[in-house]
């Protein structure tokens, strides 16, 4: 029995406040020995979460897209609702209930991945697929918050490091339903649990994150894990597109839009180089906005849309890794434009 086609029908997305630029940061910075490192250019701009903003106040406010061209009983009666916050408001629990009671909505699933990090989007692709394909429903909406820049990058300590200049925040959220307008063709997932530990948290004098006491919480970049990190990106990312593209039978550099997460101007130009993708089907918003982790993929999809640069019949690979390379993902689609 044929499965049923599977689209993602639409993207809306949000970005807080106005742009801050990279002097913002340059004017705080102190002695780090990563400050030359490629990893930690800064963007010319990006954007903070307001000082009292939730992940699902920011959700809601990406959803208005999505609500002016589908209408409200779209959102309504979505059955499958996916969540990703880099920063949940809560650590005890995900977003999920909280953004299906904000919408209007009263899913019959609400799911929270934190695990896809960066690729959040693809993996919440995935999920969404499988349930929708297997009768758990007609609609999902995945949604993405981007909200550590604001908060964790921005503290008096932390923005002194070079890596704080890099992030920015925004939100999205992607609309799966079971049609044919914007099929699904592929998605690849890869987990490599070897690497899971590899990204830590960084506090002087040392605690556990939740503990009380002085020093602010940081990534804990070293030299010799950039390079472990850049290996594992610079492979991982063209590797999962790549498997894709055999099983629809595309050559890579018949992509008509790339579109992946944006750490950084290294791996948006070696990706780009190893699927043999030219800079102009590559669409990135790194300049404008910064390292936006999971929120990346969806924004950047939403920005070619509204551009035009991705029409009808394109199809648009989706690519990502998250963290330190413990998880990787791509999906494959066919556009069918918006209705």
């Amino acid at each position: 029995m044929k499965q049923p086609s599977v689209s993602l029908t639409d993207v809306s997305t949000y970005l807080p406040g106005e742009p801050i630029g990279a002097d913002y940061y340059a004017r705080f910075a102190g002695s780090d020995d990563l400050a030359a490192n490629l990893m930690f250019r800064a963007p010319k701009f990006r954007h903070h979460v307001g000082p009292d903003e939730t992940a699902t106040d920011m959700i809601e406010r990406a959803a208005q897209g999505l609500i002016e061209r589908h209408g409200q009983d779209v959102i309504a009666n979505v059955d499958v609702l996916i969540t990703h916050a880099q920063m949940p408001d809560m650590p005890f629990y995900g977003g999920g209930g909280g953004i299906a009671h904000r919408l209007g909505m009263r899913p019959n699933w609400v799911l929270d991945l934190h695990n896809g990090g960066c690729a959040a989007f693809v993996l919440g692709l995935k999920v969404a697929r499988q349930l929708l394909a297997s009768g758990q429903g007609s609609t999902a909406l995945i949604a993405i918050a981007q909200n550590a820049a604001g908060q964790v990058f921005d503290q008096p300590g932390v923005r002194r490091k070079a890596q704080a200049s890099v992030p920015g925040d925004g939100a999205a959220v992607g609309l799966v339903t079971l049609s044919d307008r914007s099929p699904i063709l592929d998605i690849e997932c890869r987990t490599y649990g070897e690497y899971a530990g590899d990204m830590t948290l960084a506090i002087d004098p040392p605690r556990k994150w939740w503990q009380p006491g002085p020093g602010e919480a940081s990534i804990g970049f070293t030299e010799t894990k950039i390079t472990k990190v850049l290996a594992r990106g610079n492979r991982q990312v063209p590797e999962v597109a790549l498997a894709v593209c055999d099983r629809i039978n595309l050559d890579s550099k018949d992509i008509d839009l790339l579109v992946t997460n944006q750490p950084n101007r290294v791996f948006l130009r070696n990706w780009r180089e190893a699927l043999d993708v030219p800079c102009a089907r590559h669409r990135d918003t790194f300049d404008e906005c910064g390292n936006l982790f999971g929120a990346g993929i969806p924004i950047n999809l939403d920005h070619a849309i509204s551009d035009g640069q991705v029409t009808a019949g394109d199809v648009v690979m989706m690519a990502a890794f998250a963290h330190a390379g413990d998880f990787a993902g791509a999906a494959a689609i066919r556009w069918g434009g918006r209705s």
